[in-house]
């Protein structure tokens, strides 16, 4: 593992079980993401994007190999300390918003650090309130998702998931229930987090999104195939 890398991966493996059958949803994966990143997944369904952006933000276990991240040993720990860590440390994106439709826009970025240990009101508030900013959705902290927009309301999910001043965020397929022209909005502001110094690690089928990371890493069967300029290549092959 290098001394920038805020996620290592080594010969990690996921198999999923069904009665006699075993289907290995990945196969010795090798990745590292370093701190400051901006990294494209893409690949055909079912090559195992989904699952190994799932074990990255500790909502699933690898079946066997190694996962480092923020210079920890994190592949195999209990329930509870997953939730600990995906707390302070991840910020998820996801492609449906995952809002909670009774909470006000503020509320819904709050709900997340009301688990965080020793964390006061007033300092929420402020977190809140900044991360609204960042994505120009202070002035609707008082609205309801549904009074918003898919755009709007994939903004404020960001914002959640800044709130927390994660090491890392994971975006899985952010665009995916958007037009285009509010998906390029969302990526823009992808972009300019990145450009703060934000990690990202965002999964996508869309070439065109996963043009704007910096390095494209491209799964086939459960495994790496191609990475950087090569992704483009191997993707333009296999529509030809």
């Amino acid at each position: 593992m290098n001394d920038t890398a805020i996620i290592s991966i080594e010969q990690m493996t996921k198999v999923f079980y069904t009665d006699e059958i075993e289907t290995h949803a990945l196969s010795g994966i090798h990745l590292e993401i370093n701190r400051g990143e901006y990294v494209a997944m893409s690949g055909p369904s079912g090559c195992g994007k989904s699952t190994l952006l799932s074990i990255i933000g500790l909502l699933d276990t690898p079946t066997g190999g190694t996962y480092t991240l923020n210079g920890k040993q994190v592949a195999n720990l209990n329930f509870a300390d997953r939730s600990r860590i995906r707390n302070q440390e991840i910020g998820f994106i996801f492609q449906s918003f995952n809002l909670i439709g009774d909470l006000t826009v503020a509320e819904n970025v709050e709900l997340p650090l009301t688990y965080r240990p020793g964390m006061q009101a007033a300092e929420r508030k402020r977190r809140v309130q900044e991360s609204l900013e960042r994505v120009n959705m202070a002035h609707r902290m008082r609205h309801y998702p549904a009074q918003l927009s898919g755009g709007q309301q994939q903004r404020v999910a960001v914002a959640r998931a800044l709130a927390g001043s994660p090491a890392i965020l994971l975006a899985d397929e952010p665009t995916g229930n958007l037009d285009s022209k509010n998906g390029e909005a969302v990526m823009s502001l992808l972009q300019e987090l990145h450009q703060e110094g934000a990690t990202i690690c965002m999964v996508t089928h869309d070439p065109r999104f996963a043009a704007h990371a910096e390095r494209q890493v491209h799964l086939f069967d459960g495994k790496v195939v191609a990475e950087g300029e090569m992704t483009q290549l191997l993707a333009e092959a296999q529509r030809s």
